[in-house]
């Protein structure tokens, strides 16, 4: 997918991947404190954007907020790596409830960017997707996905969305398409199935 973004003027957050599920199966297991658990988390991030930026040329790793206008406008996709910007700005709790998805929301932010949370399902259901009686949300407000117990974005992203005014669009990355549709403006086919979450 991130090599389909080139001239985009997108900027890639990866999520911690499998590497971040072990962080959750061994705290699970051995109870680590929320702080370790939290940047180890975080460090995984890095370790995916670091791996994603080895197999796609268009791509460069942007360690700052500065450094990520740098490298789109020298023509490469900006993959941000987020500990150090983190560590310096820390507007986080540490938390489970934080993944790269209220990270990216805090990063659109200060970018005043679109936020395209990308993922391997269609979008936000009201159960999980395999559950029988499971049903697909195309428009869903931050104020009512606050009341789910669990769905394809992370708990604290609805609240972000809320503080910041911002919307946000959850889209299946293994269609590459339609997360281009969603990023470019001049692209007005809309003819698959995404979650718009209203947070104006």
């Amino acid at each position: 997918m991130a090599d389909k973004l080139k001239d985009t003027s997108s900027v890639i957050i990866l999520g911690g991947g499998e590497f971040a599920n072990l962080i959750r199966k061994y705290d699970a297991e051995q109870e680590f404190s929320q702080e370790v658990n939290h940047w180890t988390a975080i460090d995984c991030m890095d370790i995916m954007a670091k791996l994603v930026d080895d197999k796609v040329e268009s791509a460069k790793l942007a360690f700052t907020v500065d450094e990520i206008e740098e490298i789109s406008n020298e023509g490469f996709t900006p993959i941000f790596i987020v500990s150090q910007f983190l560590k310096t700005e820390d507007p986080f709790e540490c938390s489970w409830d934080v993944t790269s998805d209220s990270i990216a929301a805090y990063v659109a932010h200060l970018l005043n960017a679109k936020l395209l949370i990308v993922t391997n399902v269609n979008g936000i259901y009201t159960q999980e997707p395999k559950e029988p009686g499971s049903t697909f949300i195309s428009k869903i407000d931050a104020t009512t996905l606050l009341t789910f117990q669990e769905s394809s974005i992370d708990v604290m992203l609805p609240s972000l969305l809320l503080e910041f005014g911002a919307n946000c669009y959850v889209v299946n990355g293994k269609f590459p398409e339609r997360v281009l549709s969603l990023i470019d403006d001049n692209i007005n086919d809309y003819n698959f199935d995404y979650t718009k979450i209203i947070g104006e």
